[in-house]
Formats: C-alpha cells, structure tokens, sequence
C-alpha cells in the first residue's frame, strides 16, 4: 500500500500541514495515478471549515484532481499505465440504480455517490482528496484528459468546467440565444466560455467593471456591473437563460426579470440565507427557476473534449502547497484569478 505525500487541516479552526497518507493497492478493476495538480473550489473550503455539515478530520481535500496512471489492476480494461486522466467530485457508486445507468452517477440513490474526500470508500475507509500525491480509483470513474488539454488546466475543469457545461447543454445554450452570466469567479469565467463557444450571445454580470476585460477576451459580448440601475433595467426581459455563479443571495427576482417569457433562471451557488421567490415573476412569463449541480462521468468526459476541440481552458494561479492556506482567504475575498492550482510536485518539500 503506497504512502503519499498530503496536505490536511485537523479542524474548522485549523490550518493545512504536510503529512502523509496510505492509499490503497489497486483492486483487479482499480487504477491508481500520479497526482500532478489539484485545483482548489470553494467547496473544499466550505467543507473543510465545517459550513456544510460534519466533517470527518483529518481532512485531505481536493475534488479537482489530474495526473497520470502508474498502476493498474489485473482486469482494468479502460486505461494503461501512461494515459493522463483525472478525476472530479466522486470515485464510486451503485452503478446499478436508475441514476448510475442513465449516467447520472452522482444522484446514485443506492447508497449515494462516494465523495472524494469526506466520505467513505468500499473499503470502509475515509475517503481523500487531491492535496495529496496519488490516488486510487475504480476505472468508471475516471475521465481521460486529452492530449490537447495541460494538466494544470485540466484539473479545474473536474469541479468548475463541468458544474458550468452541464446547465448550459441542458438548456440549450447556443446560436439564437442569449446567455447572462452572473459573477465572474472560477465558475463564471468558465459559464462565459462554454456559452460562447456554444454559440451564445453572452453577457457577464459583476458587481463592478473590474473584470470586464477579462470577461470580453474569453467571448462575452457585454460586462455589466449589477449596481448599475440604469443598464439592469434596460436589460429587463433580453435573457433566454441566466447562469448565476454567485452564493451571496442575490434577489431572484431580480434574476428573473432579466429573462424573457419561458426564461430560465439556473443557480449554481448557494447562499447560506433563505431566498424568497415572488411566484408571480414564474408564473407571469411561464419562467423557470432551477438549480444544478455536477455531471455524470459520460457528460464530464463531454465537457473535457469539448475543452479540447475548442482550445479553451481555465485561467489559472499554480501555487504551491504551502500557500493552500493563504489561497483559501483569497478565494474567500474573491482574490483570485480565476482558479488556484496546487502543484502536487511540493506537496513533500
């Protein structure tokens, strides 16, 4: 059983230290891989801060992981030693329930999706993420990265590409259609992205105009600042779809009332306050008002393809392990552009 090299943090209060973790041998259908970069989302921060519930400490976190496969087990069919692959938000389920077969592997209602950190394994142990130097995972979960695509840009895409690609496909962003994108952050620069290469019409939303450019470069056609009263009522009604990014609780109403009749409003964040929905505002235009999550592994593999045909990536901070601390308080204060990407390499220096 391989030791590895692994950041963690022993409590809400606490702080990531270097220590060292056991993986598991891989089993006749396990791979294990290589870790060369993790991507750090805002929900590892909220999970190791214990805002979303118990948590199982010592946590090692990480749900945006790619590197490359050094091990396989007898009857791995799916990959060999050398592919680059990567892996996002779980590393197991049923894959037998209604969900699993359609490829929603993360809605498993047999037990539910295995996290890939604060859960728990087939194994019966703690599941850990990618601060850490390699990983073992069954080979229906992990998705190939192709050649085109860095590693380092690869591994945000595990976590933030698909949680933005999934809503947009849903709901038909494309040619024809006008797509409002509100905050600009790790999802948000990514929502921009995806609707324009999908052939949107796109507006980014900020509260100032300080990301405007950035917004323009990566295919928004416009970048509106929210305390702008002027151009938010000039745009009343114009939108087919908003993707809301944020998790500060702006005023769904507000959002709805940017879309046009049968609009639709999809919120990505979570605001940790009650939001309150005037139903006229649904009901007067026949709106929807949705929420969505992560994609299975087949649509994930579509959104990293995807990626790779379209010569688009995030944009990226790579750091070292000892800044995990210090990028956690910037992402907090939105201080960053757009996502960090801890380099696996000083995880043991």
């Amino acid at each position: 059983m391989p030791d590895v090299a692994a950041y963690a943090i022993d409590s809400p209060t606490g702080k990531y230290s270097k220590t060292t973790i056991t993986r598991r041998e891989p089993g006749p259908t396990e791979v294990y891989f290589d870790i060369a970069y993790a991507g750090i989302c805002h929900s590892d921060i909220h999970t190791a801060r214990g805002e979303w519930g118990p948590v199982q400490y010592p946590l090692v976190a990480g749900h945006e992981i790619a590197g490359t496969v050094s091990r396989v087990g007898s009857d791995v069919t799916k990959f060999a030693v050398g592919d680059r692959v990567g892996v996002g938000c779980f590393v197991d389920s049923c894959g037998d329930c209604e969900e699993c077969r359609a490829g929603e592997e993360q809605f498993c209602t047999e037990g539910g999706a295995v996290w890939t950190y604060n859960g728990v394994g087939r194994d019966g142990l703690p599941t850990a993420g990618g601060y850490s130097q390699g990983i073992t995972v069954e080979q229906d979960y992990l998705m190939r990265v192709p050649d085109a695509i860095a590693l380092d840009h690869a591994a945000p895409l595990m976590c933030a590409g698909i949680t933005t690609y999934s809503p947009l496909k849903r709901w038909g962003a494309g040619p024809g259609k006008k797509v409002g994108v509100i905050g600009f952050g790790g999802l948000g620069h990514m929502a921009v992205q995806f609707a324009a290469k999908m052939g949107a019409d796109v507006v980014g939303f900020g509260r100032t105009l300080s990301k405007r450019d950035d917004a323009v470069k990566l295919g928004a056609g416009d970048y509106v600042s929210t305390q702008d009263a002027a151009r938010m009522k000039e745009l009343r009604g114009t939108f087919d779809l908003i993707i809301s990014t944020i998790s500060d609780g702006m005023d769904l109403n507000v959002l709805l009332g940017l879309t046009k009749a049968h609009g639709v409003v999809v919120n990505l964040g979570l605001p940790e306050q009650p939001s309150t929905v005037n139903l006229g505002a649904l009901t007067g235009k026949s709106r929807v008002l949705a929420g969505s999550n992560i994609g299975g592994i087949r649509e994930t593999q579509e959104m990293l393809d995807f990626c790779a045909e379209h010569d688009m990536a995030p944009i990226i901070e790579t750091i070292p392990a000892s800044q995990i601390n210090e990028a956690y308080d910037n992402v907090v204060n939105s201080k960053v552009r757009y996502r960090y990407v801890i380099d696996a390499a000083t995880l043991g220096e």
